[in-house]
């Protein structure tokens, strides 16, 4: 654990430093205001951050289903993992470059061949269904240099909010505490018909014991989207992930790649809303499924 504390002393270093910087940059606002109006899919990718006397507001639900194992080739039966995740984040000071922000996560989870949209049921059925709120997370996202507006860093700290990762062999969330780290970068190329986004985040995780599968772990998730733009209200994306999960003391390790596409929409001129599909090709000590992605967000 003493690894674990080290991590936690940078993290709070860290968020003293960016509080800082917030304070020494209110009133200044550079280049990063100096913008053309543009609609909120185009403008504030996951990279842009809002300004003070704003509020960034998203619901993001994310539908995962398996019938496979990778490495096997015999039909397993089938397993639904059902994520509903809040955000809401509130600019600080004028110059765009600090976030606060809070996370919190629903899960509801169905096994033994149950049926996908069985997840919504709610039910609690001993031995296939579990559900509730798994997890809180403080947030900060932070610009960390003024003239590269559209690369941000997200820190967040997942507590976790369950008593048991498995209860009657159903897993619902991993009990564990989850330092997340993720690095955006955007950029529009000439025109403004095309964006390319990229994310690579970081997972610490940790706790007590053995009581996750996944403690003494660390993931790195690497993830590229390229976005058209139709019009100014509209993209078509195209996405591909990864996942990497290093062993840092208990003895497991699992990867896997995904790709997909999706839509985005803006509804209003604070509304948009987000439909992904993403399908997991490959991967190792994981199950292969796909997800069915709805995502709605507010900036207001």
């Amino acid at each position: 654990m003493k690894n674990m504390k080290n991590y936690l002393v940078v993290l709070a270093a860290l968020l003293t430093t960016l509080l800082s910087v917030a304070q020494e940059d209110e009133g200044t606002t550079g280049e990063m205001d100096d913008q053309k109006e543009q609609s909120n899919i185009q403008q504030y990718t996951p990279s842009k951050l809002i300004g003070k006397g704003q509020v960034d507001v998203k619901w993001f639900n994310n539908l995962y289903t398996q019938t496979k194992i990778a490495g096997t080739a015999v039909k397993q039966p089938r397993s639904t993992f059902f994520t509903s995740t809040f955000e809401f984040y509130a600019g600080v000071g004028n110059s765009k470059r600090v976030n606060l922000g809070l996370i919190a996560r629903f899960r509801s989870n169905v096994i033994n061949d149950r049926d996908a949209l069985d997840v919504f049921k709610f039910d609690g059925e001993t031995g296939t269904a579990r559900s509730g709120f798994t997890a809180i997370a403080p947030a900060i996202k932070f610009v960390p240099f003024v003239s590269l507006s559209n690369f941000s860093i997200q820190s967040s700290l997942f507590i976790p909010l369950i008593d048991n990762e498995v209860e009657e062999d159903v897993f619902l969330e991993q009990k564990g505490f989850v330092w997340q780290n993720r690095l955006y970068y955007d950029y529009t190329f000439p025109g403004g018909d095309w964006q390319l986004f990229t994310e690579f985040t970081t997972e610490l995780n940790f706790g007590s014991g053995d009581e996750s599968f996944a403690n003494n772990s660390l993931n790195l998730n690497p993830g590229v989207f390229l976005s058209y733009f139709p019009s100014s209200k509209f993209t078509i994306l195209a996405l591909a992930q990864h996942s990497q999960r290093l062993d840092l003391g208990n003895n497991f390790s699992q990867d896997f790649t995904a790709l997909g596409g999706g839509v985005k929409y803006q509804l209003t001129k604070a509304l948009n809303l987000e439909l992904l599909y993403t399908n997991f090709v490959r991967g190792s000590n994981t199950g292969l499924g796909e997800t069915f992605n709805l995502g709605l967000r507010g900036i207001f």
